[in-house]
């Protein structure tokens, strides 16, 4: 079986026996893979700081139904900004794990990993803010196909116009004739969480506060929903913010 030469981001470790690693990565030629690195702990030639979490690497792989092998692994970007703060550090491993947890094995998703990419530049130039957070949830569940619907009920398909939406619950949103209590949802809050599918560029949307609490609300349910688990790394997020 021949090697191939895959482009990565480190999801997470594992450490395995006295010197070797499980790694989850997220490549942009295979989606999600589990690679078993033999020796990672002690390797400094093959592997080094390489297989650090949302580190992005070029690496060598075996690629096997289950457990591939990793065989060499080369930094294109630890992130060094982002590893001197603990806001931006909470952020890109929720990032990070919100992938591993919401995507399919083995499936290549190149959006998704385009949005990882520019999301991890962004918290390496930029102060870590929830408007960024959110802006990458709503990208990720529309990428996946979760996304809520933001311009027509779910169960009747009439749009909401600006009586908004009421949010049921699993993240659901239906128009003010299917309503059986839920909180509301403006028209504001769905028309900004639109406009973030409408650019790739992070910064160019703006939250404002009531709009942020409400898409907040809104993205939390979802992602809990389709995640079917708490995120580890959302406590810690919790703690920092």
């Amino acid at each position: 079986m021949h090697s191939e030469k895959l482009q990565s981001f480190v999801l997470s470790t594992l450490d395995f026996g006295e010197s070797d690693r499980i790694v989850t990565l997220f490549t942009l030629e295979h989606g999600r893979i589990k690679a078993f690195a033999r020796g990672a702990r002690n390797s400094r030639k093959r592997f080094g700081p390489a297989l650090e979490p949302f580190a992005r690497i070029d690496l060598q792989a075996r690629i096997k139904t289950g457990l591939s092998s990793l065989m060499q692994a080369d930094i294109i970007s630890i992130y060094p900004a982002i590893r001197t703060d603990l806001g931006r550090i909470a952020h890109a491993l929720y990032a990070c794990e919100l992938v591993e947890v919401m995507t399919p094995e083995g499936h290549p998703l190149p959006r998704l990993y385009r949005l990882l990419a520019v999301y991890l530049d962004r918290l390496e130039t930029e102060a870590a803010i929830e408007s960024d957070r959110r802006f990458f949830e709503i990208n990720l569940l529309n990428i996946l196909g979760y996304r809520p619907a933001l311009e027509t009920c779910t169960r009747c398909d009439t749009p909401y116009g600006a009586a908004g939406a009421w949010q049921q619950d699993g993240g659901e949103p239906v128009c003010r004739f299917c309503c059986a209590g839920g909180r509301q949802l403006s028209a504001s809050t769905l028309n900004v969480l639109s406009a973030c599918l409408k650019t790739g560029t992070f910064g160019q949307i703006r939250f404002p506060a009531e709009t942020l609490q409400q898409a907040a609300g809104l993205l939390d349910e979802a992602i809990s929903t389709h995640a079917g688990r708490r995120l580890k790394s959302l406590e810690f997020l919790q703690q920092v913010s």
